[in-house]
């Protein structure tokens, strides 16, 4: 525990830097934005597939806006990116709160998502991967707090807001929040922790003891073992947080009554990430990565055949474990297998892949809604895709191992 301690006061600034970067993202997060589904579909006069379709299409846009945008953290300081992306995703909250027009949608989820879950979020994990070497795995878990933070209290906070103010006002609160975060992020970074002034973290050498360029990772076949898997966690749990009115209504809960378990689903995520943290530094990632995402087997199961709101929370709970697994173990995998000076443009390759499979989530069920496929049908299927993924990366991972 007192080695635990001195990591945080030593590394207080940097770790805090990470938290506000990972909660602020919280605004371009399906989580989040899905709280304001029923609203926005009322309001634009769209049906479940045509607002999944929106948000695919936005969504994806900004998957392929990340392969570019997501290569700057490897040439500017996060101190000085930091501001121009907490400031784009402020604008893009401004835009959800006065947009009139459905045209305007697309544009709208385009930069809260690439804002918000992509660049944002991007930031903060790629400056803990590279800041931190022997501890990567404890300050991916600390940082990682903040999306657990953001999950916690936003959607609970928000939802009872919604029967008091008027949706659109809650979003100007957003861009607020968004804006507040950017002295903070510049006063805590006023001593910035940089490749250039730490560079023994230049020395973390992936397969082959090499560093990887973005080519050579594409080349590689362990990219695509671990695409699968990429792509599981983004769409279907961004799936279920965006179909989340809808699954409560099929169920016959009350929203309020689902969104009531999410400050527990987010109790697990942090217990989940820390733990992994924890066991990452000590077994390394090839021992763990291959089953972490077995509990979503158990998740979408219970969703699935589940009547009663026990098992909405007996399946929060195994999808929470995945959720903060999913925090710290593929972050650090890029870093254990490919290396960390290229590492900015291999995680935007990786984190394009996710926010693809979190445009994929939503446009598919709510196609498949609408074409009389029940949400409940949809989950079984997607228990079975968490048996594929983890099969894809007991088979790449293990074999890749040896070059290490």
């Amino acid at each position: 525990m007192g080695h635990i301690l001195t990591f945080l006061r030593g590394n207080a600034r940097w770790l805090s830097a990470g938290v506000l970067l990972t909660f602020l993202s919280s605004f371009g997060q399906t989580f989040f934005i899905s709280v304001f589904s029923g609203e926005i579909r009322q309001a634009f006069d769209l049906s479940h597939g045509a607002w999944g379709g929106i948000y695919t299409l936005g969504t994806t846009v900004s998957a392929g806006l990340m392969l570019w945008a997501g290569a700057l953290t490897d040439r500017y300081r996060t101190r000085a990116l930091g501001v121009l992306v907490l400031g784009g995703l402020a604008l893009a909250c401004l835009a959800m709160a006065t947009a009139q027009a459905a045209w305007l949608l697309p544009l709208v989820i385009l930069g809260l998502r690439f804002f918000g879950q992509g660049m944002v979020s991007h930031l903060a994990i790629v400056s803990m991967s590279r800041w931190f070497v022997a501890t990567r795995g404890k300050a991916l878990s600390v940082a990682g707090l903040g999306f657990a933070l953001g999950e916690a209290i936003l959607p609970l906070t928000f939802v009872s807001l919604m029967l008091i103010f008027d949706w659109r006002w809650l979003w100007i609160v957003a861009a607020l929040i968004a804006l507040a975060g950017i002295p903070v992020l510049r006063a805590l970074l006023r001593e910035e922790r940089t490749p250039q002034s730490h560079a023994e973290t230049d020395q973390s050498l992936g397969m082959e003891n090499r560093h990887w360029t973005r080519p050579d990772v594409l080349r590689h076949w362990l990219f695509w073992f671990m695409v699968p898997a990429l792509l599981g966690p983004s769409a279907f749990n961004t799936a279920f947080f965006f179909q989340q009115v809808h699954f409560a209504s099929v169920k016959g809960w009350d929203h309020i009554q689902l969104v009531a378990l999410f400050p527990i689903y987010t109790a697990i995520a942090v217990a989940a990430m820390v733990g992994s943290g924890w066991l990452l530094d000590r077994l390394g990632t090839p021992r763990i990565l291959p089953w972490y995402q077995l509990p979503m087997v158990a998740a979408f199961g219970c969703f699935a055949l589940g009547q009663s709101l026990f098992w909405a929370f007996a399946g929060l709970v195994c999808l929470a474990i995945t959720t903060g697994a999913n925090s710290t173990l593929p972050n650090a995998f890029w870093a254990e297998f490919f290396g960390t000076r290229h590492l900015g443009a291999i995680k935007a390759m990786a984190m394009a892949v996710m926010v693809l499979g979190s445009a994929i989530g939503p446009g598919m069920t709510g196609v498949l809604i609408d074409a009389g496929l029940g949400i409940e049908t949809q989950f079984l299927g997607i228990a079975a895709y968490f048996v594929f993924t983890t099969t894809m990366m007991a088979i790449g991972v293990r074999a890749a191992a040896k070059s290490l």
